[in-house]
Formats: C-alpha cells, structure tokens, sequence
C-alpha cells in the first residue's frame, strides 16, 4: 500500500516529509554509488551476484527507496527510512562530518547509502 499524501500507521505528512528530509540526509552516497558498493561488496572469487540480488536485503531495500518518489512510498519503506535513520545517527555524530573509522564500520554504514568519508 503506498502512502501518498494520507497519514498511514500513525504517521502525518508532516511527519513523513522530515523522515523523508533525515533519510535524504543521512544516506549520501547516490542510488547508483549504493548499487555499485552492493554489487562490489558482495563479490567474491566465484563472481558477482545478479544485481538484483547483490548486497544485504537492508541495502537493497534503502537501493529501492532512493529510486522512488515520496508519493509511491510504503509502509515497509517508512520502516526502512527510520531503521536507517536511527542506525546512522547513532553511529555518527550529529554534524555527519566525514569521518574516517574502522573499516568494517564504515563497510557496514555504506551498506545502508551512508559513507561516513563523503560528506552529507
């Protein structure tokens, strides 16, 4: 069920546009950057999974979110947004400035759109 312009599952509009705003924020890494970091991150020596396939469900998910309008949003991705909101933010400082840090937590942040090295 897409959300559109109604409230839905306790969310207003209002509310829907800053998540909307704090996703934006915190996933900086572009829908075709997300898609490459998917496909690299989850290669190994036997190949490249089927981009469709590539990387964690929760990366694939934010994937799909950023290649979608505010309108054709789902309740799922409302989740989506706020997980990746409250993950990122935790992880970083509130100023996102870039960061450099141990390399599995910046794979792991990368994996949801966010490059703590890229500024936001």
């Amino acid at each position: 069920m897409n959300i559109g312009r109604h409230a839905m599952d306790g969310i207003t509009a209002l509310e829907l546009e800053a998540l909307w705003d704090d996703f934006h924020r915190v996933v900086n890494m572009t829908s075709q950057e997300l898609s490459d970091w998917l496909r690299t991150s989850g290669a190994d020596e036997s190949g490249e999974p089927l981009p469709e396939r590539a990387g964690t469900d929760k990366g694939r998910q934010v994937l799909a979110i950023l290649r979608k309008r505010r309108t054709d949003l789902t309740e799922d991705d409302v989740a989506v947004m706020r997980q990746v909101v409250e993950t990122v933010s935790a992880q970083r400082r509130t100023d996102l400035e870039p960061t450099a840090g141990d390399s599995v937590w910046r794979r792991r942040l990368m994996t949801l759109g966010h490059d703590p090295l890229k500024p936001a």
